[in-house]
Parts: C-alpha cells; sequence; structure tokens
C-alpha cells in the first residue's frame, strides 16, 4: 500500500496497535516548558511514578520570562515561582533545563530546531499548542495537554487515535515581497479555521520546496490555526544542509546514516489524502489580519469583505474596524516582531534589511525579540543591532514576549499592534488589545510608516 510522509512516520513509532482504536506511539522527543509541567510533575511525584526518559526531555524557560533585565531577578511572583519550580523539578528528574540566561535558552520552537535537537523522521511532543513548528523537518510534532505530559514522562508513549490526512500543495512562483507568514496566512483565510480539524498536513509543491527551514518553520509552526494536529514538510537537502554541524545533530557517519533514512521520508507516488487543496503561488500577496481569528486575513491591497454573520460582526466590532473597509493608512502604535513563528534570524533580516537608514515613526513602539539567545548574538554578529537601534526600534532579550500576555511585554487596551505572532484573538496581547497579524517585512514597514502602508508599492 502506498504511504504518505505521515504514514510513514506514524507508523515506525507504533509500539501497539489496536484494530479501529487508539495506538500506543512511542515519543522520541520531549520538550517542557515553565508553564505546562509542574502539574505533570506533581501528579508523578504523588503517584511515586519514576520519569521513563529524562535523556528524553528538554527543557527551556521562555512564556512569561522577562525580556529586559534578564540578569535581574524576576520581578513577578507567579513567573517567578513557575521558573524556580521549573528548575527544581528538572535538577531532581535529571532533565536539561536551559534556564534564563544560558547560551542555549530560547523559545521551545526556536532553539529546539537550532540546536539539532529536533531531526527528520521523529515524534516531538511538548505542551505547546505550536509545537507542529518541528513539522517542517518531516516530523510527526504537536501539541499535547498536561494529563498527556505526565503520560509521556511516564511511559514515554502516547495513547492515540490515528488522524486524518490532508495535504496542501502550492506551486508556481512567489511574488516579490511575499513571505512564508504570506502563504500561510494566505492558506487559512481560503480554507478555513477548522480545515484541519481531524487531519495532520503535508505542505508540498514548488513554493515549499524553494524555502528555507526557517520559512518551513513558519509554515507549519501556523498550521495549528487552521484546526490541524499538526504540519509536516518532507525532509531534502535543504533540511540536511540544516541540521548537519547542530550541537546536539549526528555527527560523522551516523549522519550519513540517519541521512539516508531521512531521504526516504517523501510520500510515495499515488498515495492517497483525505483530503486536499492546491494553490497558485502567483494568486498570494503580502496579507494582514483584520478580525479575531487567523482566518480572517486579507490581502494587504484588499478591503474587509462583507459578511452577516453575527460572530463576524462581533470580531468586527472588538477590532474597530467596518465591512468594506480598507486597512492601508490605518494608524497604527504598537509593533512587534517576535514569537515562535518570526523571531529566527532570517527574520529579523528581512526587517532589518527594510529599515536600514531609516526612522521609526516616532508615534510607534516597537519591540524586536530575538527567539533565543543565538538570535540575540547573531543579530549582534550581524550588525542587525545597530540598524534597529539607529531607526528607533527596541531590541529586547529572547522570550516569548508580546505574542500572548504572560510576562511584562503587553499592548495596551484599544491599541493595535501589527504583530508577527501566531494568534489575533481578542485580548491575546493584553487585555482589549487588537492584533493583526503580519509578515516581518510588513510590520518593519508599519513601524517605519506609523500606519499600515501598501508593501507592494514600497518593493525596488
Amino acid at each position: 500500500m502506498k504511504k504518505t510522509l505521515f504514514d510513514k512516520v506514524w507508523d515506525k513509532h507504533i509500539v501497539e496497535s489496536v484494530p479501529n482504536g487508539p495506538d500506543v506511539l512511542y515519543i522520541d522527543q520531549h520538550l517542557i516548558h515553565e508553564v505546562t509541567s509542574p502539574q505533570a510533575f506533581n501528579e508523578l511525584k504523588e503517584r511515586g511514578i519514576p520519569i521513563l526518559r529524562p535523556d528524553k526531555i528538554v527543557a527551556t524557560a521562555d512564556h512569561n520570562t522577562p525580556t529586559v533585565n534578564q540578569h535581574l531577578p524576576v520581578k513577578d511572583l507567579l513567573s517567578r515561582n513557575q521558573l524556580k519550580q521549573l528548575a527544581k523539578n528538572c535538577k531532581e528528574n535529571d532533565i536539561t533545563l536551559y534556564e534564563l540566561g544560558h547560551k542555549y535558552n530560547g523559545i521551545v520552537h526556536v532553539m529546539a530546531p537550532e540546536l539539532g535537537i529536533t531531526q527528520p523522521g521523529m515524534t516531538i511532543v511538548c505542551g505547546d499548542s505550536h509545537t507542529s513548528t518541528h513539522g517542517a523537518f518531516g516530523t510527526i510534532a504537536f501539541g499535547i495537554g498536561t494529563s498527556q505530559v505526565a503520560q509521556v514522562f511516564a511511559s514515554q508513549c502516547l495513547l492515540l487515535k490515528k488522524p486524518k490526512s490532508m495535504r496542501i500543495t502550492v506551486n508556481g512562483q512567489l511574488k516579490k515581497g511575499v513571505l512564508p507568514k504570506d502563504v500561510i496566512l494566505y492558506i487559512i483565510s481560503k480554507v478555513g479555521t477548522n480545515a484541519g480539524t481531524g487531519y495532520f498536513c503535508e505542505y508540498a509543491g514548488e513554493v515549499f520546496e524553494n524555502m528555507t527551514m526557517e520559512g518551513r518553520m513558519t509554515v507549519c509552526n501556523m498550521s495549528i490555526e487552521m484546526g490541524a494536529r499538526g504540519g509536516m514538510i518532507a525532509p531534502d537537502e535543504v533540511t540536511f544542509d540544516y541540521v548537519e554541524g547542530r550541537e546536539f545533530a549526528p555527527k560523522g557517519n551516523e549522519f550519513q546514516k540517519k541521512k539516508e533514512y531521512w531521504a526516504s521520508l517523501k510520500t510515495d507516488t499515488d498515495a492517497v489524502f483525505d483530503k486536499e487543496f492546491f494553490f497558485d503561488a502567483s494568486e498570494i500577496e503580502p496579507m494582514i489580519t483584520y478580525g479575531t481569528n487567523p482566518g480572517m486575513g486579507i490581502k494587504i491591497t484588499e478591503r474587509i469583505p462583507i459578511s452577516e454573520d453575527k460572530s463576524f460582526e462581533k470580531s468586527l466590532e472588538y477590532m474597530g474596524f467596518e465591512a468594506g473597509e480598507s486597512l492601508v493608512n490605518k494608524p497604527i502604535n504598537y509593533v512587534f516582531i517576535g514569537s515562535c513563528t518570526n523571531s529566527r534570524i532570517e527574520d529579523f533580516r528581512v526587517a532589518a534589511n527594510f529599515v536600514k537608514g531609516k526612522q521609526k515613526a516616532k508615534n510607534v513602539t516597537a519591540w524586536l525579540v530575538p527567539g533565543s539567545k543565538q538570535v540575540e548574538s547573531q543579530i549582534v554578529e550581524e550588525g542587525l543591532n545597530s540598524i534597529f537601534e539607529e531607526a528607533g526600534f527596541q531590541l529586547r532579550q529572547p522570550g516569548c514576549s508580546a505574542c500572548l500576555a504572560m510576562n511584562d511585554d503587553k499592548i495596551p487596551q484599544g491599541e493595535y499592534c501589527v504583530s508577527t505572532s501566531n494568534r489575533n484573538f481578542e485580548g491575546r496581547q493584553g487585555q482589549g488589545s487588537r492584533t493583526i497579524l503580519a509578515s516581518p517585512l510588513v510590520a518593519a514597514a508599519t513601524a517605519i510608516e506609523g500606519k499600515i502602508i501598501d508593501i507592494t508599492k514600497h518593493l525596488n
């Protein structure tokens, strides 16, 4: 029987299978952070169950960490206690932890790939919905709940019913200024936020084949925003070149052997998917969202659509927008470039390239938050920090930052923020805040102009 990429990885990890029932799936790598792990640690402690494979767990501090003065004690009591508890739990259970200030610290979905912890063909889980990011490497990667975190702690396995398979194919050439973030926002705007419910999605076609690994991670990161359990892209030479030489990647002959196996992880010709979508790259343009879910997106040149749906009207009311309105020239006071979607070095290079020699608009507060200590170092090594600082941007320290209101980086009530993060839900960036999702290029341009602009008219 012809197999999809998803089938190949899933089937290789089945420990036990029940006909028409759930599978016992082995988990290669378990990533944890300070927010969703304490309850799971407590559960095992109360039941006297040891952690089975501490060597398969990596922890980092990211969600509610401050992004300034990380060398000082954390001011927020809840955050400080959660970070202390993570350190205590990791020490007691012999788990590797990259705590605040460590050279490998960063957002869990940024630091694991850049360290070579993420490798093709793996199963990877984390108590975080955007674990789908790692699918860019041809892994089955997905977010799990706290009870499942405990299950993996105890058994290094999960009891799961196999999801259905979906493929999204995008062929053709992208226009200038169209970034991976635009590609995934366009897809979600077309298929909707529920199209992937019950499915694992494979991205295929020329557009994804020609993307960098960082771009692929951006796309897979937002698979969850169309309801999918995760997203995957078949590993190829781009993947192998990215992984090779990284800190925890296989070395020498071991790498060559792994590479031979990884190269086999592609969907067989004539393999059947439960659902398929096809898109033309030439139809995609720089995108922005106008509502309170990532499916409410339009090309930057388009107007907000008209709908009589009550939830649609409620969403526009929250955002302070009207149907038929263009968002071009809309004044914006906050810009955030960061999050597990767009906080890698490639994202800051794009922003710096646009910002160089320009000045940030006086009405804008612009936060640039690298996804890891390594990205922070790269920004300095490449001289991008000087470009940003001269333009008036605030370059902060690594963390999830203004993606979600779990730390000090909150957007004030009623204010608009053009953000490179992944969710524009009500209050996501702070109570009453209004989020407009966009690419790093659109975000950078907004910071310079102090308003949303038609970026297509500003590209040489």
